[in-house]
């Protein structure tokens, strides 16, 4: 079973500083499957793919202790509609220690036993998308039943005590009424959420992109009480910069200086990389990759830099973010209400 440990973070971080400044990646997203059980309102993937080429758990753990990024993402499409999911999770665990393995899924698939297995593959934190707090969640998925499976299953999760679910949700003019009722759920459940940001790049349609005056000063207010709630209890991941920097990503329509090709990156299911998910010219190392697309990148209308801090310098993360991150880890650790 894969634990989290306080040395364990210090280990990473280290890694995380080492990787900086050598500019290698901060993260690295193994996208195991373009194939996808939904067909979100919000993302250009969907269906099946029949005769898929997919890299094995082996060429997964070359490409880890190739690149050694302290976190890594395994996403798709829908990373569970792989049957040797847990072989690549063990792969990317061991190939280079200390990695941090996440795992992103919307869940229609997860139950205990999975859940399970992964976590004794290596897995250190499952994130499950969640756009609304009621069956409004099927329409958006456009999958029937998810969201009373979710209800169902992710209580029964975090009871087992890992304390490593993350809910993670896209904001999005649909679902801008919600972010409070959202959080409330999630704490029902015993779980975390994370909020990020919904970008037209993917889909083209601009139609949930967060445009209007009404809608900045909602999110704002919004933001304002997020925030609140995150100083008083643990299960809202955002630190105070991520929230202030979503708000700046949406006022300005973007976010400057993004790094991706360089700090991050995808994996393609075949092993091509591409600089990320919304822009995937296809390279074949990093060092093309950052030559070719990263050094002349203009590109800042994704969230994807602010997720990864790929768009900031050392100094400001080590001096405005870590102690944000510190923090979460001090909450993750201490029980609650000791000291009281």
């Amino acid at each position: 079973m894969s634990e989290f440990s306080l040395w364990d973070g210090a280990r990473i971080f280290g890694k995380g500083i080492r990787n900086y400044v050598e500019h290698k990646p901060l993260i690295v997203s193994y996208e195991v499957t373009l194939s996808c059980n939904c067909n979100c309102r919000h993302c250009d993937l969907g269906g099946l793919l029949k005769d898929e080429q997919r890299m094995t758990p082996e060429q997964y753990s070359a490409y880890t202790a190739r690149f050694k990024p302290p976190l890594v993402q395994i996403s798709g499409g829908e990373p569970l509609l792989r049957h040797d999911l847990t072989d690549i999770v063990h792969a990317v665990k061991h190939a280079h220690e200390p990695t941090y393995v996440i795992v992103v899924t919307n869940g229609a698939l997860l139950d205990e036993d999975i859940y399970v297995r992964l976590k004794q593959a290596g897995m250190n934190q499952l994130s499950v998308s969640l756009d609304f707090p009621d069956d409004r969640h099927d329409d958006f998925r456009r999958h029937k039943g998810l969201f009373n499976h979710l209800d169902a299953t992710l209580p029964r999760l975090a009871a087992l005590r890992h304390g490593d679910i993350i809910m993670n949700t896209a904001i999005t003019s649909a679902n801008l009424g919600e972010l409070i009722p959202i959080a409330d759920l999630v704490e029902q459940w015993g779980v975390t959420i994370s909020y990020s940001a919904y970008t037209p790049l993917r889909t083209g349609d601009p139609q949930y992109s967060i445009r209007t005056e009404d809608d900045m000063r909602q999110l704002r207010d919004t933001f304002e009480e997020l925030m609140q709630l995150a100083r008083r209890k643990k299960h809202i991941a955002n630190p105070d910069t991520i929230f202030k920097d979503t708000l700046d990503y949406f006022k300005n329509g973007g976010m400057p200086n993004c790094h991706a090709g360089e700090r991050f990156f995808v994996v393609m299911p075949d092993g091509a990389l591409v600089p990320c998910s919304l822009h995937r010219h296809r390279f074949t190392n990093q060092e093309d990759m950052s030559r070719e697309f990263t050094a002349h990148n203009t590109c800042g209308a994704c969230y994807v830099s602010i997720r990864s801090y790929s768009d900031k310098p050392l100094g400001k993360i080590v001096v405005q973010d870590v102690p944000s991150l510190a923090k979460r880890l001090f909450d993750r650790f201490i029980p609650e209400g000791a000291g009281d």
